[in-house]
């Protein structure tokens, strides 16, 4: 189950295909049933679906006319051409703040899950056989990359994803999240594009059933899309040891024909976020204090106006600060 939609106040549903059908449920429903929908319509209508109270309020509008559905904590949305309904090979396209994505397999679900800050919200989610309706989905690489890259990615997506299978979240009422917390998921978009889509779906097919492993399980296959020039420890990067992570060298990182954006870059950060940053009232110097084997910044320290100091792990500061990764060296300060 895959998170498509976090913490929304509401989102609309469509579907564009001529004679496509949309079905809603209301509870979330996870096989075939024989429920009777408490809606269904066509590629002329739009349901909208909000939040009220701890409830999803869901209503669809054809034209002018607008028709309310009874209030529900879960609803199931079905399409057909599914595994879950048969009919006219349909698109559904979702809009939420914003933006839209279209989906093709599965069906959706959306609940109310309390937030400690912000009280009630709707999280939407995708039901999606991993092997192949998650995978051809998943965005890490563009499509056009050489085959053999595209099939080490869905390898390393797949052995992710299935690492993650089954440790359900009630934040999102997921497996995944379809974020890079986890890994982009595209929808339909990925495998439509065009030419070069049908490349990232034939590399999930050509490595089917292709997994890595430790002890028989699959791994935390964490990738990147570049370094600086070589890999890094588990440890470093996140604080706890994982065995099948090695110092590697990645000499393709270093080619600037290859990676022109991240061989070499540089951030302005201002002192405000800095002082955040180290929780500090303000800062006025920062050391590398050591390096990682890799090169990475192992700990750096900042000093305050008053002399209070605060040291961080190399990647905390990367990741408050927003850097792209955390081999850098420091240029110098302004105020």
């Amino acid at each position: 189950r895959i998170n498509i939609g976090h913490l929304l106040n509401e989102l609309k549903i469509s579907t564009g295909t001529n004679a496509g059908l949309v079905q809603v449920y209301s509870g979330d429903i996870k096989n075939q049933s024989d429920s009777n929908p408490i809606a269904e319509f066509t590629n002329k209508a739009t349901l909208k679906l909000s939040v009220l109270g701890a409830s999803v309020l869901p209503s669809v509008s054809v034209g002018k006319k607008t028709v309310s559905y009874t209030k529900s904590r879960a609803l199931t949305i079905r399409w057909s051409g599914t595994r879950y309904l048969s009919g006219v090979d349909a698109l559904i396209s979702v809009n939420h703040n914003g933006s839209t994505t279209k989906y093709r397999y599965g069906q959706l679900q959306v609940r109310t899950v309390k937030d400690k800050a912000l009280g009630y919200r709707l999280e939407l989610t995708n039901t999606v056989r991993l092997a192949d309706e998650y995978l051809w989905g998943v965005s890490e690489m563009p499509s056009y990359w050489p085959t053999a890259a595209l099939q080490a990615q869905a390898i390393a997506s797949r052995t992710y994803a299935l690492s993650k299978a089954g440790a359900f979240k009630s934040s999102c009422d997921c497996d995944l999240y379809g974020e890079i917390s986890d890994q982009m998921f595209l929808g339909y978009a990925k495998e439509a594009e065009i030419k070069y889509g049908l490349m990232w779906k034939n590399a999930v097919t050509e490595t089917a059933g292709l997994v890595l492993t430790q002890a028989g399980l699959p791994i935390t296959a964490y990738f990147f899309s570049s370094s600086g020039g070589k890999t890094e420890l588990a440890v470093n990067a996140w604080g706890s040891e994982k065995s099948f992570t090695q110092i590697v060298d990645d000499p393709g990182s270093l080619d600037t024909s290859l990676n022109p954006r991240f061989y070499m870059w540089d951030r302005s950060i201002s002192q405000a976020v800095v002082a955040v940053a180290f929780s500090l009232p303000d800062v006025v110097s920062l050391e590398i204090l050591s390096r990682n084997e890799s090169g990475t910044v192992g700990q750096i320290r900042a000093v305050s106006s008053q002399g209070i100091e605060s040291t961080l792990r190399g990647e905390s500061f990367r990741s408050r600060a927003k850097l792209p990764s955390a081999y850098f060296d420091l240029i110098g300060m302004q105020n």
